[in-house]
């Protein structure tokens, strides 16, 4: 709960949009609930028209969706307003400003090139002192846009009241990541290449397009999932121990990663694939051909499955291939974080049986730890068999974008992404980007329910 007589407004421009009502409103009700925010004066605002109560009513429910409750709560509720506006247009964005009570913190659930204009609107007409910005991915759509974008910012706010958010990052996942690196000795020595023979980051689903086609199409794969989710995650799974966990310690170790980062030897023509989906079936769900979507415009070639093999050209994981993937309507999804060893120089040859990779495995969906072993089975002692073992993870008191809003109201940015590194990630992909674009690369099909396109066994053979 904030100090006595201190109050903080949230603004959403893109109030009405899918992001707002299906992931950051139910996000922010927990964190209201949890931390008795009653204080927090919430503003939607959207080019259409709605009453206050229309708005009020919307975040009720998905405050109830996201199962909130209580005094707090309710005084949100009912303090929250709508006011239509053009996000872009300077008369509007005054009269957005001139509502703030405290301190103020700009959300931007708009599409880039919105966000980017109303971000040159601002810049024009400035903001009150102390405003933070909250911006969601993708930051700019290549490495110059990116640093234009950044450049923009700095004319009207300090980098250190941008939040550049990642949802995808909620506390509770990254903290697992580096728990489970850091906290434990029979582990943290082994991650080195030394000892671990290559590093997987994967995070396929069942879901399709879910309504986003118009983004998703001039997005896909890569640009939604590997340039800012995944490499983000990369960046904690290949880190070095920060000093603390302050904002700027955090930001500097991922920072180090992403600067050592490049595609595999240098050819996105060998380590990188694409492939979208054709007519299946999902957990009982029918999906179309990607390509016959409504919405969707076959032309562009976009696609929905992508993969990526990048090094990491720092002491401790030089020569270790990291293969990034994502991809949708994948029948049998793993979403996780996987350390291969490599294997043991010998094994007696009296033992027998099948040994398996030493595998560790931190899950980035669903929130489990397993290491797969080898041990002596049952019957024969002579016989190898493989093991999991197995263990869950707390969920975590908030949502993804409760943690993300935490972070934004009470001013802690260690999962927030700095300027510097949404340039990076960028001039990591876009080799990739220019080979397809180039066609060098080719487009291949799977069919929806399944793991991919069969004949994408084997990376570096």
């Amino acid at each position: 709960m904030s100090a006595a007589g201190e109050q903080r407004t949230l603004i959403v421009l893109g109030a009405r949009g899918d992001l707002a009502g299906r992931l950051l409103l139910p996000g922010l009700g927990g964190l209201v609930a949890a931390s008795s925010l009653d204080d927090l004066f919430l503003v939607g605002s959207d080019r259409g028209e709605w009453t206050d109560d229309e708005w009020r009513t919307v975040v009720a429910n998905a405050f109830a969706d996201g199962g909130a409750s209580g005094p707090a709560v309710d005084t949100v509720v009912r303090n929250a307003r709508y006011v239509p506006a053009d996000a872009a247009a300077e008369g509007d964005l005054r009269r957005l400003l001139e509502l703030r009570r405290g301190r103020l913190a700009l959300y931007f659930a708009l599409p880039p090139a919105v966000t980017f204009e109303a971000c040159r609107a601002l810049a024009r007409i400035g903001v009150p002192d102390g405003t933070r910005l909250v911006l969601e991915k993708p930051f700019g759509n290549d490495a110059a846009s990116a640093a234009e974008l950044n450049g923009l910012l700095r004319e009207f706010v300090p980098e250190e009241h941008v939040h550049r958010v990642d949802h995808f990052l909620g506390m509770s996942t990254v903290l697992n990541i580096l728990g489970v690196r850091f906290a434990n000795r029979v582990i943290e020595p082994l991650l080195t290449a030394e000892h671990v023979a290559a590093v997987d980051i994967v995070f396929d689903e069942t879901l399709g397009l879910e309504g986003r086609a118009g983004f998703y199409d001039t997005a896909g794969a890569l640009r939604d999932m590997l340039q800012s989710h995944l490499l983000q995650v990369l960046s904690f799974a290949a880190m070095e121990p920060p000093s603390t966990l302050e904002p700027v310690d955090v930001r500097d170790a991922k920072a180090q990663v992403l600067r050592a980062t490049r595609v595999w030897d240098g050819s996105p023509e060998r380590f990188s694939r694409r492939a979208r989906y054709t007519a299946g079936e999902v957990g009982g769900r029918t999906f179309p051909a990607y390509a016959d979507e409504e919405g969707i415009d076959p032309g562009r070639e976009t696609e929905t499955l992508a993969e990526v093999v990048f090094a990491v050209d720092t002491w401790r994981w030089a020569g270790v291939p990291f293969r990034v993937r994502s991809g949708k309507a994948i029948g049998s999804p793993r979403q996780e974080v996987a350390f291969t060893f490599k294997r043991p120089p010998r094994i007696p040859p009296g033992l027998a049986g099948t040994a398996v990779d030493n595998r560790l495995r931190i899950g980035i969906g669903a929130r489990r730890l397993q290491l797969d072993l080898n041990i002596n089975g049952p019957g024969d002692p002579f016989d190898i068999e493989p093991v999991t073992l197995d263990a869950g993870f707390d969920p975590g008191d908030l949502l993804e974008y409760g943690e993300v809003l935490r972070g934004v109201l009470e001013n802690e940015k260690p999962l927030s992404v700095r300027g510097d590194m949404s340039v990076e990630s960028w001039r990591i992909v876009e080799p990739v980007l220019d080979a397809w674009r180039a066609g060098r690369v080719p487009l291949d099909d799977y069919r929806a329910g399944s793991a991919g396109p069969a004949a994408w066994e084997g990376w570096l053979t």
